[in-house]
């Protein structure tokens, strides 16, 4: 699982070797991890000698590791320029630059058009203009050489940003209107949390983090990437002496007569995931589809260990017993879809609520905390995600194209976006039968809810690699389910 950090958890970190003197040998060792990434890209794309690469090198240390950098490709016979950017360049790294064969260029409204067709020109470029601690809004100049250059680069160029993006929050992934866009990043000591939430994602383009000997243990990451390695080691797998109770059972209220391929999909992907029992609540015509396919599920109520409810427009009433039940007797529960209009204050056992974007806005609106537009939630999805889970005291997984699943804490899980295959009627409601599963099979344990919600999701995107349509995606689920129980 990959873990990002604040800049301000990063700088705590560094703060020990700076004072101890390291702080010269902690920038060698990040100037040596991003000249690696960049001969590697200059020789996949041709060879190192002879290639033209352009640096914008800020005031600061991020322009120190561009300038050692530099000295390392220039060494190697590449044509390295670096762009002074304001007029002040690390003086030991420029030394080394300048021993090295490297030329530089002052920045100025008489240089612009010059610099902005070098670098479009060139075959990398390298951003080392701000550091971490840097805010989203560039000086007017700037602004519009980033514009002029990446508005009609090459889209072959390699672009390589020195710990984050010029113009990109490194803790909270926002970005500014204009900012540069990386086909790769490469981050020092720990991954930046604002590389792996929207927006910072986008623009990092490809991460790589260089181990520069920080101790990250005392601090808690901001963010959670679930992996391929989580899924395998943190999935839930039937033990040898379970039984159908122990094993879990789901309550799954889903589906209507308006609706009733909602209820399919979801009970449907909730036997595929795995669970003991599902007891489905649901009309005539949701049941009898289901029973067709999956004679095993029981349809009258009954001892379940987690609910799952909302999806399909299910009846109200029978959506408000469920998470009575719910709170009387401390059973999790996932609320999505229709479940999510009965919701009006915190409540008294632990859920995973499942809005889109549109569905938030109007959450928050009915909760008094504000009324951000669909479009808003989009924009800042991170701090409406956060600020519903705070209100709520629930994880909230907000949906979308990367999906943010938050905490009270403020901290989130992040998975990595799924196929735009899944941008289709109904995967929603298998989502909610996938996290009812591992809500009934943990139920009872110390597991965290939003770290559960992001296999899920990760299961979600590997089935949605394989489908073209919801109603294929529980036989694809059932397989990969399987495929990841045999890694054990």
């Amino acid at each position: 699982m990959r873990l990002g950090y604040t800049a301000a958890a990063v700088r705590e970190a560094e703060a020990p070797l700076l004072t101890a003197g390291r702080g010269e040998a902690l920038m060698r060792a990040a100037a040596a991890g991003l000249a690696s990434v960049c001969r590697r890209l200059l020789s996949e794309r041709g060879q190192i000698p002879g290639s033209r690469v352009v640096m914008l090198v800020g005031a600061g240390n991020n322009g120190g590791d561009a300038l050692y950098a530099g000295a390392n490709l220039a060494d190697r016979g590449a044509h390295v320029t670096a762009v002074d950017v304001f007029g002040k360049q690390h003086p030991a790294g420029s030394a080394a630059f300048i021993s090295a064969g490297g030329r530089t260029e002052a920045f100025s409204p008489e240089t612009a058009a010059v610099i902005a067709a070098q670098l479009r020109r060139a075959d990398l470029v390298i951003d080392g203009v701000l550091g971490t601690g840097a805010k989203p809004g560039l000086p007017d100049d700037l602004s519009a050489l980033i514009r002029d250059w990446q508005g009609s680069a090459a889209s072959s160029q390699f672009v390589v940003a020195v710990d984050a993006p010029t113009g990109v929050d490194a803790s909270t992934g926002a970005c500014g209107p204009t900012h540069v866009r990386a086909t790769h990043t490469v981050t020092f000591g720990a991954d930046k949390a604002g590389l792996l939430l929207p927006g910072g994602a986008d623009a990092a383009g490809e991460v790589t983090m260089v181990d520069i000997g920080l101790d990250m243990s005392p601090h808690v990451p901001a963010v959670h990437v679930p992996d391929d390695a989580a899924l395998a080691t943190l999935w839930p797998r039937p033990q040898a002496g379970d039984h159908k109770y122990s094993r879990g059972v789901l309550g799954l209220v889903a589906g209507s007569a308006r609706f009733p391929g909602a209820g399919v999909l979801t009970a449907s992907a909730a036997v595929a995931t795995g669970v003991g029992m599902l007891r489905l609540l649901a009309p005539a015509e949701v049941t009898e589809t289901v029973l067709q396919t999956y004679p095993e599920v029981v349809t009258d109520a009954g001892r379940v260990q987690a609910w799952a409810i909302g999806p399909g427009a299910p009846d109200r009433l029978t959506m408000q017993h469920a998470i009575t039940a719910a709170e009387s007797q401390q059973l999790p529960l996932v609320i999505d879809a229709g479940g999510l209009s009965l919701l009006t204050r915190p409540l008294e056992t632990s859920c995973i609520l499942t809005p889109h974007a549109g569905e938030l806005s109007e959450l928050l609106a009915r909760l008094g905390t504000g009324a951000p537009s669909r479009s808003e939630v989009e924009a800042e999805p991170v701090t409406h995600a956060v600020r519903a889970a705070q209100v709520l005291e629930a994880i909230v997984l907000l949906k979308g194209n990367r999906t943010i699943i938050a905490r009270p804490d403020g901290t989130v899980v992040a998975p990595e976006p799924g196929p735009a295959t899944l941008a289709t009627a109904g995967t929603g409601d298998v989502l909610t039968g996938i996290l009812g599963a591992l809500l009934a099979t943990t139920a009872g344990t110390d597991v965290d809810l939003a770290d559960l919600a992001g296999l899920a999701v990760l299961m979600h995107a590997r089935a949605g690699a394989h489908a073209t349509h919801a109603s294929h995606l529980p036989a694809v689920l059932e397989a990969d389910v399987l495929a990841v129980l045999d890694q054990a």
